[in-house]
């Protein structure tokens, strides 16, 4: 019809992250960020805190892919998480022994799950960040179970060793807060971070 204008674009939305559950996550909440991977080098960044840790790895990953051409006018998001155990904050393992270690050490304790985010508006530099946290309960799985699960390789590539949307789901009893922050990003966090820097997350669905 004549007079009538077309609905303004949604802003790009870049994942600065290779993971493919959180894209799981921002696409099933109606969202469809491109993905750019940081290339940061996680093992060379250190925090006072398992909490401080996840917000700075989060940090570095927006950072790094907020200065490409590619992501310029886009809003990017970083994300990076790390389970806290004892006061320690536990990455991806580092081969199958060590994920067969840390699960005999976690099983029926609680730890929780720390996830850094950060967001970069690079149409003006702006950028917010927060941590947020999850209790995770974990079961008490066999030996055998342990070890048919890191057979099957999936604890390698998650941080704290276990993931609740994969093989490990049966041996985690329950968790204290936000669900999608165990997957790898907590969508509230990220749509208050996003209103921090004047852009509603219902702007960004497709």
């Amino acid at each position: 019809m004549a007079g009538m204008t077309e609905a303004p674009k949604p802003r790009r939305l870049v994942l600065a992250s290779q993971s493919p559950a959180r894209l799981a996550l921002l696409r099933q909440a109606g969202l469809a960020p491109e993905v750019i991977v940081s290339g940061v080098d996680e093992d060379a960044l250190t925090a006072a805190t398992p909490g401080d840790l996840a917000r700075v790895l989060a940090e570095a990953k927006a950072a790094a892919v907020a200065v490409r051409p590619e992501a310029d006018g886009a809003l990017v998001v970083g994300c990076d998480s790390v389970l806290e155990l004892d006061g320690r904050a536990l990455g991806k393992p580092a081969d199958a022994e060590d994920a067969t270690a840390r699960w005999k050490s976690m099983r029926g304790r609680s730890g929780i799950l720390r996830t850094g985010h950060c967001v970069i508006d690079t149409a003006d530099g702006r950028r917010v960040s927060a941590t947020a946290s999850t209790t995770v309960r974990f079961g008490e799985p066999s030996d055998a179970e342990i070890a048919a699960y890191v057979e099957s390789g999936e604890p390698l590539f998650v941080a704290g060793a276990f993931t609740l949307d994969g093989r490990s789901a049966p041996f985690i009893d329950g968790i204290d807060g936000d669900p999608g922050n165990v997957i790898g990003l907590s969508l509230p966090l990220l749509r208050r971070l996003l209103a921090d820097l004047g852009t509603a997350i219902t702007d960004l669905w497709t």
